[in-house]
């Protein structure tokens, strides 16, 4: 008679098969990064609205620049000079906005439903995690702003054919313009992603990118005149407008020094989150 006796598969082995040991690598947290932002209901929802902001609000003013100068109205002083570029970019105060809210959503979101635990015991090291949410989320709001800004100007432009406003994508800072708010508003959702993960409150973050972005500008008014240009035009959001400004106005940062300006601010939002992630439990 006959004995058989089975043996035990070792840990780690599933029908006598050694399962693979999976390394943790910068393009499988990009891709884990990728699945859970468009897993989510609210990135389809808000990236839609961010592209009807941008498109709507940049033809509503071409649409009105055009019915004051047809109907003899009073133009104000910055209509006046503004072209087709400027106005069809209208929207991009009101995109930038809805991505904003997101990219704090995108961070801040984790840790207020405690998902965060999990993703950091999933990749010990940290820090891979703020970059891989930062530069997954700026690709894509570049792109929906990128379509968003140029869908605007190419259904807007017809509006004001004719008028001292019309330009076309030929015409000089056009396309460098279109280009310049894309990359602005991208840059604000990167600022949103890590205001979210220094902050880690879906309302904090929030409220910190409005005031940054809207209400400090307008509070800076009040600063003495000696000095009020010096800091207006360093603050996010002028910089920012000196990146899609079709025409270098005096007293405002060219393009390429505005980028440079937002880049810093955008740098020390990432520091500032890396900080506290890496300093801090979740």
């Amino acid at each position: 008679m006959s004995t058989v006796i089975e043996q035990e598969a070792p840990a780690g082995v599933a029908g006598g098969r050694e399962r693979p040991a999976y390394k943790v690598t910068g393009a499988r947290v990009l891709r884990s990064e990728w699945a859970k932002l468009w897993s989510l209901r609210s990135t389809w929802i808000t990236l839609g609205l961010a592209l009807v902001f941008v498109i709507a609000f940049g033809l509503i003013s071409l649409a009105h620049y055009k019915s004051a100068l047809d109907g003899g109205g009073h133009l104000d002083p910055d209509l006046k000079t503004a072209t087709a570029a400027d106005l069809s970019l209208f929207g991009v105060n009101f995109g930038q906005l809805a991505l904003g809210v997101l990219g704090v959503l995108v961070t801040a979101g984790e840790y207020s439903t405690g998902m965060i635990r999990s993703t950091l015991a999933a990749v010990p090291k940290r820090l891979p995690v703020l970059w891989s949410k930062a530069a997954v989320y700026g690709v894509v709001a570049f792109v929906v702003a990128l379509v968003g800004v140029f869908a605007a100007f190419v259904f807007g432009h017809g509006i004001v054919s004719g008028t001292p406003a019309a330009v076309s994508l030929s015409d000089p800072g056009v396309v460098r313009a279109l280009f310049g708010a894309a990359l602005y508003l991208a840059l604000v959702g990167v600022i949103a992603v890590s205001l979210g993960a220094l902050l880690r409150s879906v309302a904090g973050g929030i409220s910190v990118l409005v005031a940054s972005l809207m209400l400090i500008p307008g509070l800076a008014d009040l600063l003495p005149s000696s000095w009020r240009d010096d800091v207006t035009q360093v603050l996010p959001s002028n910089a920012g407008g000196s990146m899609f400004a079709v025409h270098h106005a005096a007293g405002t940062l060219s393009p390429g020094t505005g980028l440079l300006v937002l880049l810093g601010w955008t740098v020390l939002a990432l520091a500032g989150a890396a900080y506290r992630l890496m300093r801090t439990d979740a």
